[in-house]
């Protein structure tokens, strides 16, 4: 698949008099380093605010101090992003393997760790380590004082509990399996192109913005190149909307 397939997509859904949303997260920051630099500078060039989530306890001097000149919000990578599955168990950092009060302490320390680095710019949205929640903890995030969450995949509900809103991603860049390199460009687009044609027939949630999911950390050249080409084409596209992540998630 390629950019012409994106195009015919987006002119459908101009067709319809309709504009389509997408927002940008990307996971696992601790630190200022070059990746995080370029990726900055991206976000920059094409006005596009980034969604940063960020890893709590694995937190670097400086980062404050960065974050503060980039166009970015924050929002909570989990607390250590260390996994807590059993031998054999998919990795997850909030699983339903420990006591209850566990969780809940590293999730409050998690919150105001980034409420104190960044202030107003912290949004108030759980991002769990491998995207995977025990769906338990999910009325308890409220109560905590989160306002949002967000993993990966179509969402069930815009809601999942009462005061709490979801809004996931669902374009990985990264190939996981296949040596954490690029996915390619074919897969990207198609990605991307399924989830909007999904959307716009109703097959999915119609209003869940399309969320585009980087990792910085490990991208090669060419996942860079594609996120540029990605931006260019479209930032000021007739049939696009960007939203910052707080709007995304949250509104």
């Amino acid at each position: 698949m390629n950019w012409s397939h994106l195009d015919n997509e987006l002119d459908a859904w101009h067709a319809e008099g309709r504009r389509a949303s997408l927002w940008w997260r990307d996971d696992d920051a601790t630190a200022p380093s070059p990746a995080l630099d370029r990726l900055a500078a991206l976000a920059h060039a094409h006005d596009v605010t980034v969604g940063l989530a960020v890893i709590p306890a694995l937190v670097q001097p400086g980062f404050a101090t960065w974050l503060a000149s980039v166009p970015v919000e924050v929002l909570q990578h989990g607390w250590a992003h260390r996994s807590h599955a059993g031998a054999g168990e998919k990795k997850t950092e909030f699983g339903n393997e420990r006591d209850a009060e566990a969780v809940t302490r590293e999730l409050g320390q998690g919150f105001g760790t980034l409420g104190k680095l960044v202030g107003h710019r912290f949004q108030p949205v759980l991002v769990p380590p491998w995207n995977r929640l025990d769906p338990g903890l999910i009325p308890e995030l409220a109560h905590a004082g989160y306002r949002g969450l967000s993993m990966y995949g179509p969402r069930s509900s815009g809601e999942p509990a009462p005061g709490l809103k979801q809004t996931n991603c669902h374009v990985d860049v990264v190939d996981w399996r296949g040596g954490r390199g690029f996915v390619g460009h074919d897969r990207a687009i198609a990605a991307v192109v399924a989830h909007l044609a999904a959307r716009r027939v109703q097959l999915v949630d119609p209003v869940e913005p399309t969320g585009i999911l980087t990792h910085h950390a490990v991208h090669e050249e060419a996942t860079w190149t594609f996120i540029a080409r990605f931006l260019e084409r479209t930032r000021h596209h007739r049939a696009i909307r960007w939203l910052a992540p707080g709007e995304a998630i949250l509104a």
